[in-house]
């Protein structure tokens, strides 16, 4: 079984197995557990093959926005990710050639429930967590749903420290417990009604709002509705990228932190924005080796703390590098890599291949817009917020919904004074990109005790700011993107380091040995991996050598999930030390140089395994209409609705030189969420298998 069984910062519950089968093959899965986590930690990733040619498919996404993990559960087809196993399920992988089932369907319920709400809240991610929390405050009837089995959105999945600010969306506190405390809080509020499972399938243009809870539905009339849908992830054309072993960082994080299973031993990730970074760290605390990050753009997008964190652990992140191509038999088990020049174009001769089992595609993400416009052509009032609206940090977005909900407010008549005009600006501080980078300062003291602060950043952060009990930590500037300075006394409390998202903050002690000072390390990949007595290989910021050092101590912080190493160091590296090395850096093999070249049979739309050299000999045709493309291809006809494929496809018209404002977009389909045709009539439908099982009785 491919599941962690110890982890820094989770702890695995105690839950019930339940059995099932997989093609025949006896496997256990955990009590309420999606079938395509309990498939991953029974080692299964390959979960279909496709109709057109049998080749191998597994996850994608795991948020149940594409259709890749379809498997067939009890004779129906189902979405692995988003279906949980029960007691005796027998599940298949999915073929082209396999049969319809037989089914029985009876006449369930007569009438559509219908329900009456000030405002409707679809989505219960930080964004929608914080607007309920707003309205509930002024007891306004406030309904939120969420189609997961709990509330958080992405923050269920993030293990680290959020940035930002305290007293704004509890800056210093990992994602994990911040989605408790959003959840908590409604339950201060009467008014408001949350609705776990309950997927929103479409708004229609009477002003009712389709929700299908569990497997009812009902009609929802809002006066007001919020989209806090959140973003899914775009994908990349490269060869090889509809390989099993080849998903988004989201999914890899969904496996991970939310179901502690372990979907692998060597991993490999494009992007260096956020996502990806948090991705590797993720893997890093998980007990999986991470070979390599890339990123195309000549530095990192995310912030360079994210960054800086997981080269001193040993990984290697490369710029100005792109993916060149991802191979194996059924399953991935190696990537091509290759240097890019400032057109993006390959280099010749300068291509590497790292042995890995898993690629992760983190190059951003898309906002979930399609219930808003659906909202706004309905002609209701409508509201938008957090990544729906814009990409940005939780952070930011927990504050977006804040001020949505203000606005709301307003439109209802419950308030009457508009937003505050500094909300405004305390969100585009939150929103901000990372700054300026400044040089490490030198020491201008001689205390005995004192933090180094490493973070030479300007991002929106001021934990440790906060958290000293002598205010000798302060901002440079008067901006909460200033970078940090000490200026004062230390006591060595360890609070500033404890609390530090970046674990960007060291103490050292002279106190004991001037020669020889003492450092205060954060450490948080496992407990176990070092030990008082230990030598280890000390890093500084950026990941560079510092020798060796013996460990003095270790100690556990588990209220906070953090442990501090303390190491002896010589006078010259003891400002300079940050972090423990875990692993040695890879260089990769120097592959082919014909492995730069582009290829034609790559996959674009995966739902009908349309190619790259298909959709550009239609764009070559003359095809400027997305629907046309859709018609002579079927890119875009897929299971998933081209939520996919859409932007790849705007991509390559793009690369052929076609102004992507001279391209008809896709008609959007009425229905953004598949669902069985009989839940709008109150039918509901019975397998063969199902009616073997006995779980289901009419």
């Amino acid at each position: 079984m491919e599941r962690i069984t110890a982890h820094p910062v989770l702890q695995p519950e105690e839950r019930k197995t339940v059995k099932f089968t997989f093609d025949g093959r006896p496997c256990e899965a955990l009590e309420g557990e999606m079938i395509s986590s309990a498939l991953f930690a029974n080692g299964i990733k390959i979960f279909s093959r496709h109709k057109k040619d049998g080749a191998p498919q597994g996850i994608f996404c795991a948020n149940g926005q594409c259709a890749q993990c379809s498997v067939i559960a009890d004779g129906l087809t189902v979405k692995s990710c988003v279906t949980a196993v029960r007691e005796g399920m027998a599940v298949e992988t999915l073929r082209g050639e396999a049969r319809l089932p037989r089914t029985a369907c009876v006449q369930e319920f007569g009438r559509v429930e219908e329900l009456d709400v000030d405002a409707l809240i679809i989505g219960g991610g930080p964004s929608g967590l914080a607007a309920a929390a707003e309205l509930g405050k002024l007891g306004v009837s406030t309904l939120i749903i969420d189609d997961k089995d709990r509330f958080g959105g992405k923050l269920v999945l993030q293990t680290h420290k959020f940035f930002g600010s305290v007293e704004d969306c509890f800056a210093g506190t990992r994602g994990v417990d911040i989605a408790g405390k959003l959840e908590e809080q409604l339950k201060e509020y009467p008014s408001v009604k949350a609705w776990e499972n309950a997927t929103c399938l479409a708004i229609f243009s009477d002003k009712k709002v389709g929700v299908l809870r569990g497997d009812r539905y009902c009609l929802v009339r809002p006066q007001a509705v919020i989209s806090a849908t959140g973003a899914r992830e775009k994908s990349l054309a490269f060869p090889g990228n509809t390989l099993p072993g080849v998903y988004g960082a989201g999914a890899f994080q969904t496996l991970v932190n939310r179901d502690l299973v372990r979907p692998a031993e060597r991993l490999f990730i494009v992007g260096g924005g956020n996502v990806g970074l948090i991705a590797a760290y993720h893997a890093l605390q998980a007990g999986i080796q991470v070979v390599g990050l890339i990123e195309a753009m000549p530095k990192c997008g995310g912030y360079k703390v994210h960054e800086d964190k997981i080269r001193r652990l040993g990984v290697p992140v490369l710029t100005r590098h792109t993916i060149v191509r991802a191979d194996g038999k059924e399953q991935l088990e190696s990537v091509t890599i290759a240097e890019v020049d400032e057109k993006f174009e390959v280099k010749p001769g300068t291509g590497k291949t790292f042995r890995a089992d898993t690629l992760l595609i983190a190059v951003g993400l898309s906002s979930v817009d399609e219930f808003h416009a659906q909202a706004k052509e309905a002609g209701m009032q409508a509201f938008v917020c957090g990544d729906a609206e814009e990409i940005a940090e939780a952070s930011a977005a927990m504050f977006s919904g804040k001020i949505t909900a203000h606005k709301v407010l307003k439109a209802l008549g419950v308030m009457a004074a508009p937003v505050p005009e500094f909300w405004f600006e305390r969100l585009e501080v939150l929103k901000s990109r990372p700054g300026n980078t400044w040089p490490v300062e030198n020491k201008t003291h001689d205390k005995p005790v004192y933090p180094v602060l490493h973070c030479r950043q300007e991002i929106p952060c001021n934990p440790c700011v906060t958290v000293c009990p002598k205010k000798s930590i302060k901002l440079s500037g008067e901006s909460i993107m200033s970078v940090p300075k000490f200026d004062g006394e230390c006591i060595g409390c360890y609070k500033c380091l404890l609390i530090c998202p970046g674990l960007a903050i060291t103490i050292v002690d002279r106190r004991r040995d001037p020669a020889n000072p003492s450092v205060a390390i954060p450490f948080e990949i496992g407990r176990g991996l070092v030990k008082k007595g230990d030598r280890v290989r000390l890093t500084a910021r950026e990941g560079g050598d510092l020798g060796e050092a013996e460990v003095l101590d270790v100690k556990d912080f588990k209220a906070e999930n953090t442990m501090i190493v303390v190491v002896k160091a010589g006078p010259e590296t003891a400002d300079r030390a940050v972090s423990l090395r875990l692993y040695p850096e890879e260089a990769g093999v120097k592959a082919a140089a014909d492995l730069a070249k582009a290829d034609d049979e790559t996959v674009v739309c995966r739902c009908e395994r349309v190619s790259l050299g298909e959709i550009r000999r239609a764009i070559r045709s003359g095809v400027r209409d997305l629907n046309q493309l859709k018609a002579v291809t079927r890119a875009g006809m897929g299971a998933c609705g081209s939520k996919t494929c859409s932007v790849m496809l705007t991509n390559v018209f793009r690369s052929e030189g076609v102004d992507p404002r001279e391209v008809t977009p896709f008609t959007r389909r009425p229905l953004f969420v598949e669902a069985p045709l009989g839940v709008f009539s109150g039918v509901k439908c019975r397998t063969e298998a199902e009616d073997k099982a006995g779980w289901s009785d009419f």
